[in-house]
């Protein structure tokens, strides 16, 4: 016997989608369309679009999601200055036109070999500008999207980024009076400039 589908009285019913990618299971674009399709049971039941439920019920996915779900790729490009992470704009091409058959590292040891599908859909999980050089990740999966980017992501991001500061120099002489500083920044920066350097960031 099957339970019957939760109401949205139910204390604590969030909607389906959403309970499906606090789960890991998916994004909550991909879960809507799972939904559609009839891919997704709750407590042994189709869910609708729009159920809400709540965590003691059941949330089962159809093996046809899972094997759509096991085609999607994620991609690891080092891009370099000049591209842009999305879409093309101003003139300068998205990071995307680089992945290509020729692209594809020699020493990658999966199965998988690049084909032009394989580029529809593919976003950037996270952005890097367009003078920025570093590792950019483009996924169809929602998943790794959520991991990376989501709203509760704990994942450490590290950049690293090169200042100019040429101070005034009075008679006396004083910080930055012998050249280029490379070490302790932050003992000869100006307090006021590196606190709106920060902006929230974590500098070492």
């Amino acid at each position: 016997m099957t339970a019957p589908l939760p109401t949205p009285s139910v204390p604590g019913a969030v909607r389906l989608n959403k309970r499906m990618a606090e789960l890991g299971l998916c994004s909550r674009r991909e879960a809507d369309d799972w939904i559609d399709r009839g891919w997704v049971r709750v407590n042994g039941q189709v869910a609708p679009m729009g159920v809400k439920v709540t965590p003691a019920d059941r949330v089962e996915i159809d093996k046809a999601a899972q094997g759509q779900q096991a085609t999607r790729v994620t991609i690891l490009l080092h891009k370099p200055m000049g591209y842009v992470s999305g879409q093309a704009e101003d003139g300068h091409e998205p990071a995307v036109v680089l992945i290509n058959p020729r692209t594809h590292w020699r020493e990658d040891t999966s199965v998988n070999r690049f084909t032009p599908p394989q580029l529809r859909g593919l976003a950037p999980a996270g952005r890097l500008d367009i003078d920025s050089v570093g590792l950019l990740v483009l996924t169809q999966d929602g998943r790794v999207a959520r991991q990376l980017i989501g709203e509760d992501s704990g994942m450490e991001k590290e950049y690293l980024v090169r200042v100019t500061w040429s101070p005034v120099v009075g008679a006396s002489g004083g910080p930055g009076a012998h050249g280029d500083v490379v070490t302790d920044v932050q003992r000869v920066f100006p307090p006021a400039l590196l606190a709106k350097l920060r902006h929230g960031l974590s500098l070492d």
